[in-house]
């Protein structure tokens, strides 16, 4: 079998599945092709956060585009994806640890950036009263927030599928080929053949990068979470905290949501994760800390979802400089899922026409090639 296309997307997460929602709305033909299943591992191991609090200074302008796009998520996956805007928090736990967050807050005003906010004691404890009195303040971002992610997944799979593209689940790539102006890409399920690439393989993109001559040095990191038995209505702003590793909601269910970057391990061959519970557990210290309430709570599970991380955990995004019609889209380290919006319309762009206008010129991959 070989299929002829116009764009072939390499990934079915949340990023693959944006960037070809784009496309095909542009009216290209186009295939995702997804080793296993749509939304198998970042996308489907996700907090679902959707904030641009404490962004990279790089990310802040699509972060912001993207924040106006969730504020409108239905109009373009036809779902509102169980997004809240309840705000998101950035905690100063003691007073030897504002300062930092005034030295944030300056820089991104002397940048002429305004959603970030400053606020004192009084005002935290108005907002989340559940919090532990010792607290000082926070750096918060009100239009912030929080989606539920497998909603998030099923939306942009319905609204891809319905605008043309069709879905290989069980085909991984096995090489990828030039053939005078087009790739041909060898999977599991027979040849695709088409003029351009969107790679966005998540935390395989790197041997896809590797495929068409980008060689570049990419870590990879299995990112935990720990969901609890559900409670009464605790609070409702994602709250984290300076200088520990806490991401802290609650979800709509009730079940606390518990995370803030915490490494397990990765087996990338076997497509396996392990979950560190010695590291695991000072991420529920940090919440039990900030929230003596929930000391008592149990846990029901945990997992940690595989993802690329480079060293400056910054994404790349951008047309690859040593192959013609390839677009990366990965390295998004943990921090992805609010960009997916934008950063589909980004590659599209790309794809499309060669460039965009948005500030993407942080996310080169050349930044990474191997020495």
């Amino acid at each position: 079998m070989t299929k002829e296309l116009d764009t072939i997307v390499i990934g079915g997460g949340l990023h693959g599945l944006s960037a070809a929602l784009y496309l095909a709305r542009a009216g290209r033909k186009v295939a995702i092709l997804e080793r296993s299943w749509v939304g198998r591992h970042s996308s489907g191991g996700t907090a679902a956060g959707v904030r641009t609090l404490n962004r990279d200074p790089a990310e802040i302008p699509i972060s912001l585009e993207a924040m106006d796009m969730w504020h409108r998520i239905e109009t373009i996956v036809g779902d509102d994806c169980g997004f809240h805007a309840h705000g998101q928090f950035e905690v100063a736990e003691f007073e030897h640890h504002f300062p930092e967050l005034e030295e944030r807050y300056a820089m991104t005003r002397a940048m002429g950036f305004e959603n970030e906010e400053l606020i004192g004691r009084d005002e935290l404890r108005r907002l989340v009263p559940a919090l532990a009195p010792h607290c000082v303040g926070a750096i918060i971002a009100r239009q912030d927030g929080a989606a539920d992610p497998h909603r998030t997944l099923q939306a942009f799979r319905r609204a891809t599928e319905a605008a043309g593209v069709t879905i290989y689940e069980g085909a991984g790539v096995i090489a990828i080929e030039q053939v005078g102006i087009d790739w041909r890409v060898r999977t599991e399920q027979g040849n695709f053949v088409a003029p351009t690439i969107v790679n966005a393989a998540g935390a395989w993109a790197d041997k896809i990068a590797a495929m068409v001559g980008d060689n570049v040095e990419v870590g990879h990191k299995a990112s935990m979470m720990i969901v609890t038995e559900r409670i009464a209505p605790l609070l409702k702003p994602v709250v984290g905290v300076v200088g520990r590793p806490l991401s802290f909601k609650q979800t709509h269910q009730g079940t606390l949501l518990i995370g803030g970057g915490l490494k397990g391990k990765a087996d990338l061959e076997a497509q396996r994760t392990f979950v560190d519970f010695t590291q695991l557990a000072r991420g529920a210290r940090a919440a039990t800390d900030l929230f003596p309430a929930v000391d008592k709570v149990r846990i029901v599970r945990t997992w940690a979802g595989m993802e690329s991380s480079p060293k400056d955990e910054l994404p790349v995004l951008c047309l690859s400089p040593n192959a013609s019609g390839v677009v990366h889209s990965f390295g998004y380290s943990g921090h992805g899922f609010q960009l997916v919006p934008v950063c589909g319309a980004i590659v599209a762009d790309l794809i499309m026409q060669g460039s965009t206008s948005r500030q993407i010129s942080s996310f080169k991959i050349d930044r990474l090639y191997k020495n």
